[in-house]
């Protein structure tokens, strides 16, 4: 078997090996995989029970996205009229796990942090996209295949075939360097081929006639940016504060070709942190000042280093994170993502390097997600952006986007106050006089006067023409324009990366058993009611147990199609972390079956207050262990 030989950092790819091949390629990928943990813990896992064995399986992407079309989860939009890629429906499963995604997030950053949410609109109008430099400078470089005329990401080929660095190369340089590549779609050599700018926003009009362009946003930030002042007066005038928003965005993809990972229409959650720029030390950084997060830093990149587990407070005093709120929020991050079903073993946090690092920023890191198709995926952005844009704003609009910043202790200031003698002005500059008197005001004369610029002539101005008095003043403060942490997160990316982390096939008693372990407060549906036959009142109990579920907030479902031991595994596949069961013997006893999906463990408990008790299981607050 002919070997390829892959260089540190790259990853191959698991879906080429099966298991009898796999024996023969672990010396030569064990290289680059150096910076991982083993193979094993990425590679997607068929359980058997019975050998007590781990198998590799041979595309879970295919399998995932099989499973996500015929349980519910996610569908092409528009199939009837024949999809559009970058374009995805939730159906009832995946939506309901979204909205689940959604307030684990907000759980920690409204409950938690104490920020308030804001929603803002999806059209924004120019000026909005002109001082963010959207309108400029947010494109991709894109070509045309001159084969099958195609338009392709002109550096995701070149990516795609080990040039790293692909997207900060020039047009020409690009041109030059995937000419003799093949084509993605059609795979012949592209040849010859033009590489330029290509704008990802997507256009409209505001109102009829064209007259107002506007702008789909392809982010939610730029709303929060504009509300600064409002936002300061709502939490009175005081720094630091922050203001987080979940919605759509949108970007008009070249060529997505990467399901959920690469969407035109997609869902951020973002917050936006605003912070005095002289005090970057979070007031609640204890809370995490002990907690390790696996960090690749650029040091690390260089050297060809793995990533290293460090803790928070650690990183901040050796100066890899520049400040204790970038650190505080890569914890934050690394925690949510682990809760909602993420591996920690395959989660990473790198740190931008210099060549792809935003001009402005101080510090930008990506928090990473594994993926066994797709590599290594960046899922969410944390950037000290400084007040880059908010100074972007304050120059477009001609507002002010600054906090008035009082001193515990008001200070005296001296300063130099220099009146002009108007009546010595007038006669000597007449109609120049009032420029004079403002270059004067302007200015601190010296003791033989000063020359000032008046209409482009130098004009000079003798000392009997002011009077200058130094005056002690009193300062109650001062005026900042606040630095802005952020951040970002696709929604999206986080969904696919837990389905994938929590999908697993297991042999059970000679027969597959799919299943999806997903956390509880995480699963579309938390708790099934199955009634073991659909007769003798068997139904009647069933549907009373799941009104009281949900009268606890518990996510039930009622299901009595089917064997029961088929129900066990339509519901393992879905994720449903719990399944109760209604047999004859609950009309005798008034207790049921309680099943755990994980451990496929059964106890018997008691019908009353079974909604409370699931309720405590989703919440993390009891186990099935200590039933």
């Amino acid at each position: 078997m002919q070997l390829k030989r892959f260089k540190p950092g790259m990853l191959p790819d698991y879906g080429l090996f099966n298991c009898d091949r796999l024996s023969a390629v672990r010396e030569e990928v064990q290289y680059s995989l150096r910076c991982l943990p083993s193979p094993e813990s990425f590679l997607p896992r068929v359980y058997n029970r019975n050998r007590n064995t781990v198998i590799a399986m041979s595309d879970i992407y295919e399998k995932i996205m099989d499973l996500a079309k015929r349980r519910g989860f996610i569908w092409p939009t528009s199939e009837c009229y024949g999809s559009v890629a970058g374009f995805i429906d939730y159906g009832p499963l995946g939506s309901m796990m979204k909205r689940n995604i959604e307030n684990a997030w907000r759980k920690f950053y409204i409950i938690q942090e104490g920020y308030y949410e804001i929603e803002c609109p999806i059209i924004g109008q120019e000026d909005i996209f002109i001082a963010s430099g959207h309108v400029k400078g947010f494109s991709d470089k894109m070509c045309q295949c001159p084969s099958c005329r195609e338009f392709l990401r002109a550096d995701h080929i070149a990516e795609a075939h080990g040039v790293t660095g692909a997207s900060v190369l020039g047009t020409e340089d690009l041109a030059r360097l995937i000419c003799s590549l093949p084509c993605p779609a059609c795979e012949e050599v592209l040849g010859p081929v033009e590489v330029f700018n290509f704008n990802l926003m997507f256009q409209t009009a505001i109102g009829p006639g064209s007259q107002r362009r506007g702008y789909l946003r392809p982010e939610t930030a730029q709303g929060m940016f504009t509300d600064f002042q409002r936002l300061l007066r709502f939490y009175r005038d005081r720094l630091p504060f922050g203001a987080v928003q979940i919605g759509k965005s949108f970007r008009n993809e070249i060529s997505p070709r990467q399901g959920m990972i690469r969407l035109r229409e997609f869902t951020q959650a973002e917050a936006e942190i605003f912070v005095h720029p002289g005090e970057k030390d979070h007031p609640a950084f204890s809370r995490y000042e002990g907690y390790f997060v696996p960090l690749l830093s650029i040091t690390r990149q260089e050297e060809d280093l793995p990533p290293v587990n460090c803790t928070m407070g650690e990183a901040v005093r050796e100066g890899t994170i520049a400040n204790q709120y970038v650190a505080y929020y890569l914890a934050l991050t690394h925690q949510l993502l682990v809760s909602i079903g993420v591996n920690p073993d395959k989660l990473r946090f790198r740190q931008h390097l210099p060549d792809e690092r935003a001009h402005y920023a101080e510090d930008c890191w990506d928090a990473e997600v594994f993926s066994d198709r797709f590599g290594w995926v960046e899922t969410v952005g944390i950037a000290d952006r400084t007040d880059y844009d908010l100074r972007a704003h304050e120059r477009q609009s001609g507002e002010r986007f600054s906090a008035f910043i009082p001193y515990d202790i008001p200070r005296k200031e001296s300063r130099i106050r220099v009146t002009p003698d108007m009546g010595a002005l007038g006669p000597r500059f007449r109609g120049e006089a009032r420029a004079v008197a403002e270059a004067l005001c302007a200015s601190i004369p010296g003791p033989d006067g000063l020359t000032v610029t008046i209409g482009g002539k130098p004009v000079h101005i003798t000392p009997d023409l002011y009077t200058v008095k130094e005056e002690i003043s009193e300062v109650p403060g001062t005026d900042v324009v606040p630095h802005v942490i952020e951040p970002s997160y696709g929604i999206d990316r986080m969904i696919y990366a837990v389905l994938e982390h929590s999908y697993f096939e297991e042999m059970v008693d000679g027969e597959e058993r799919r299943v999806l372990r997903l956390p509880p407060g995480i699963a579309p549906v938390q708790v099934a009611v199955l009634p073991l036959m659909n007769r003798d009142g068997l139904p009647e109990i069933a549907r009373e147990i799941v009104d009281g579920a949900r009268e606890e907030g518990v996510i039930a479902e009622y299901d009595d199609s089917g064997a029961i031991g088929r129900r066990y595994r339509r519901q393992d596949e879905v994720g449903t972390p719990f399944a109760i069961t209604v047999d004859y013997e609950t009309r005798e006893d008034r207790t049921v079956t309680l099943r755990d999906r994980d451990s496929m463990r059964q106890v018997r408990v008691p019908v009353e207050g079974i909604g409370s008790l699931i309720r405590s299981l989703v919440e993390g607050r009891l186990s099935f262990a200590g039933l």
